[in-house]
């Protein structure tokens, strides 16, 4: 397992977390109630920005944009374009590539101008994003007043891809359970084989953009966008890992920030080992909520105190590590795709349901609500069929992003700690990091940024969010010299636009009038 996790994007949040959901376990089905988007007229072309284009790209930045209709769109409520990026933002010489968008234009006359989003990951598709339904991405109020902008950044589903293995030898990476004992010297041989199959994969077949595949770079592609769309600055809505995005934009091109969101902060400042740390804990602390809530009821598979019921799962997790289930399509759950399980269902509380009947299912030797949990996060649809690349896209990201100069000391010192504060997840928590076998080394930094010059840029954060821990927000907030903290009292990953009437007026009246909210504003409903 990776130690890293990533955000799931919104649109599969929209999916896990809906109250409408209809979920058939047997057929590996879900729908969610996500509703229809209402026709709306192709919004004006605005001509490109090119003030303040980097020499030797001008010609990108004054590009004209042709937008058609998407494909396969809701009654015309959608166009879509190309966008031409270079590879290299260093050398206009060595080539260009493709990024996929698409726009959904302002239903209340005269949009106040464009705002681009971004759902996660890294590695998730803005494109599907706004795909779906811009109005749950973004909310009603924004969708109606701006031309809602999303994108899939370089490396990423429809913009040219990060391609690695094919859906069978996928299957094998992800869910295949190692011939050794969890940390014998044979069972981390076998996953370091894995991981440098699967780089070797991505090599061959990525066409030479895996170096280029950053955050900084994306942020200058997110500068172009802005610049080929019109605009004179940046409006944005980043969430999760779409809050380094937006950072980073501030860190580069301060004079040019709008009004930017970024909600379920990422800090900049931390280290790689520190994310997984951190998330380790932020999932325990989810997982012992989730179990306090599950005992409160009549469907829980658990019973006396919260501690019992975690020794409890300890003992099934434990359990299913020594013995695979066998589920009805043939695969053997262990306790890493249980584990997979346990945290896609922590991302939303109102997942919690379903988590209960992964758990019931498992002690009673059922495999398939887990499996379905676990294919969710890892975007399996079917028998070697993946909707997407983001696990791909995640790996390659955070392989330039994070720099590899951990120590065996500091490694140690890790491991204690989730020991100490994780005991549930710990045992699964460790594995052989893939970037460690990556064909290129890291040209990524993790330092504060402070986007000195900045306008106002507001920063969410929910106080029990198991993703994207809630001192991230608070830390980013810190930092930026023009950060506005804005806090949800609550349980899952993000606040925007998830039930809480005080964050979502917050941001609303911030991206539609310039109204900056109260820095330190603590919402609990």
């Amino acid at each position: 397992m990776n130690p890293r996790r990533r955000a799931l994007s919104r649109r599969a949040l929209a999916a896990v977390a809906s109250l409408a959901i209809a979920v058939t376990v047997l057929s590996g089905c879900l729908y969610a109630a996500i509703p229809p988007e209402t026709s709306a007229s192709p919004a004006p072309s605005r001509e490109p920005n090119t003030d303040g284009a980097p020499a030797g790209f001008e010609d990108l930045y004054a590009q004209t944009l042709e937008w058609t209709p998407c494909t396969g769109s809701d009654a015309g409520a959608y166009d879509c374009t190309t966008v031409t990026a270079p590879l290299d933002w260093t050398d206009p010489s060595v080539g260009t590539i493709d990024l996929a968008v698409i726009r959904r234009a302002a239903t209340d006359g005269d949009a106040i101008g464009s705002l681009l989003t971004n759902p996660g990951g890294p590695g998730a598709s803005g494109y599907d994003l706004i795909a779906d339904s811009a109005s749950f991405a973004v909310g009603t109020a924004l969708s109606d007043a701006y031309d809602v902008i999303g994108f899939d950044p370089r490396g990423v589903g429809r913009s040219t891809a990060v391609t690695c293995l094919d859906g069978t030898a996928m299957d094998a990476y992800l869910y295949d359970i190692p011939a050794d004992p969890r940390g014998s010297d044979g069972w981390r041989a076998e996953l370091t084989a894995r991981n440098e199959d699967f780089v070797a994969a991505c090599e061959a077949n990525s066409d030479g953009i895996l170096p280029f595949i950053t955050t900084d770079n994306a942020a200058r592609d997110m500068d172009l966008l802005r610049a080929v769309l019109g605009d004179a600055k940046l409006n944005y809505l980043g969430y999760s890992y779409g809050t380094f995005l937006g950072a980073t934009y501030a860190k580069l091109f301060p004079e040019r920030v709008g009004r930017l969101v970024l909600d379920g902060a990422i800090d900049p400042s931390v280290s790689g080992l520190d994310v997984g740390t951190t998330q380790a804990v932020g999932f325990e602390s989810a997982l012992r909520a989730y179990m306090a809530d599950c005992l409160s009821g009549r469907s829980c598979p658990f019973s006396g105190t919260v501690d019992e019921a975690m020794g409890d799962l300890a003992t099934l997790l434990a359990s299913v590590d020594a013995a695979p289930l066998t589920a009805t399509d043939g695969r053997m759950l262990g306790a890493d795709s249980l584990m997979t399980a346990i945290i896609a269902a922590l991302y939303s509380q109102d997942s919690w349901t379903y988590l209960t009947q992964a758990l019931a299912g498992a002690l009673s030797g059922d495999a398939d609500t887990a499996f379905f949990l676990a294919d969710f996060y890892n975007g399996r649809t079917g028998a070697g069929v993946y909707q997407d690349n983001s696990t791909e896209a995640f790996r390659a990201y955070n392989c330039m992003d994070y720099p590899l100069d951990t120590s065996q000391a500091d490694k140690d010192a890790s491991d204690a700690l989730i020991a100490q504060k994780a005991p549930t997840i710990a045992p699964y928590w460790d594995g052989v990091d893939v970037c460690e076998s990556w064909p290129y080394p890291p040209t990524g930094v993790r330092e504060r940024i402070s986007a000195d010059g900045a306008a106002p840029i507001v920063v969410v954060g929910t106080t029990n969010d198991p993703a994207t821990p809630y001192a991230w927000s608070v830390s980013l907030a810190e930092q930026l010299s023009s950060g506005v903290l804005v806090t949800r009292e609550g349980e899952g990953h993000t606040g925007y636009n998830k039930g809480s009437a005080c964050v979502d007026s917050a941001v609303e009246a911030y991206l539609l009038e310039g109204t900056v909210p109260q820095d330190g504003l603590s919402c609990t409903s």
